[in-house]
């Protein structure tokens, strides 16, 4: 064992940050599985009491650690999967600056293991990068440009102007049908629930938190619409239902949509593709369309 328990108090370098970023940047470096476990498991507490992963701790918290051997469970990652992570990760990267790094995230790939998900991201970006974190984060279905910090006060400034909604999103998609505006704005509240599966899903509910897309016709189809959707704030799944709730759902989005994809999509047609941060002056990062989306447009333009 690596020690026993002991506690620590949270000053205001650290304030802000979630507790599950806090505990895989101490000196031990637990594995992220073995964190959510020890989290899950109540081993982790903070004031006492079980929290989640996500809690954001507070100045003053006092946080429960047990001790942080890392399970004998854990999957040993030999060298050459470790090299192999590090080329793609070099691969994604499509910007950086002061503080900063950026990645053009494929689809299929979480934003960090756990929960059933070997493996994550944030992950192979920690194989050579132990101290970066995620600024904000992606489905696992969608691609696109994701943030990640260099340093702890970059992470407290970037996610500020995220919380802020000062930072621009723009999401490429494809949505079913025709619409019938060039441009549609869907300012509906929304509301995480469990379906009966135990499924996390997503709903328009006036007891949900605020959230706004706009969609705007890049290329109508027959059947389907070409958008660029701008998000002013970040809810989970916001597109997918904001797109739903106005009866043209997502290509390709097994939860959301019941209507058949058009010919050879093979994954959720969702691409993050721009990012504008509010700096002096102003950094937009941009994400190209993947191939194989790209081939689904070519398709539909044979077609017409």
């Amino acid at each position: 064992m690596l020690g026993g328990v002991r506690r620590e108090t949270i000053t205001a370098e650290r304030a802000g940050q979630r507790l599950d970023n806090f505990l895989m940047a101490l000196p031990e470096k637990p594995p992220r599985s073995l964190v959510y476990r020890l989290i899950r498991t109540g081993q982790v507490r903070i004031n006492g009491g079980r929290v989640k992963p996500m809690r954001k701790l507070a100045l003053g918290d006092e946080v429960r650690i047990p001790p942080l051997e890392p399970a004998k469970s854990e999957p040993h990652r030999d060298l050459k999967t470790q090299q192999r992570w590090s080329e793609l990760v070099a691969s994604w990267q499509i910007g950086s600056g002061d503080g900063w790094v950026a990645f053009n995230k494929p689809a299929g790939l979480a934003m960090h293991g756990g929960s059933g998900v070997k493996i994550g991201l944030i992950d192979m970006v920690q194989v050579e990068h132990p101290s970066w974190q995620l600024v904000h984060r992606l489905d696992r279905g969608t691609s696109g440009v994701v943030l990640l910090a260099t340093q702890r006060q970059s992470l407290v400034e970037l996610q500020a102007l995220f919380k802020a909604r000062s930072i621009t999103k723009k999401y490429l998609t494809l949505l079913s049908g025709v619409l019938s505006e060039s441009q549609i704005t869907v300012n509906e509240p929304l509301k995480k629930i469990r379906d009966r599966s135990g499924q996390h899903r997503v709903i328009v509910d006036a007891t949900g938190a605020s959230a706004k897309t706009t969609f705007r016709v890049l290329e109508q189809f027959s059947d389907f619409a070409y958008c660029e959707a701008t998000i002013e704030t970040g809810r989970m799944h916001q597109i997918r239902v904001h797109a739903q709730s106005i009866g043209h759902a997502v290509a390709g989005d097994e939860r959301y949509n019941v209507a058949p994809p058009p010919k050879g999509l093979k994954r959720l047609f969702l691409h993050a593709h721009q990012l504008t941060l509010p700096l002096d002056p102003p950094v937009v990062i941009d994400a190209p369309l993947p191939p194989e989306l790209g081939k689904v447009l070519d398709e539909l333009q044979v077609s017409e």
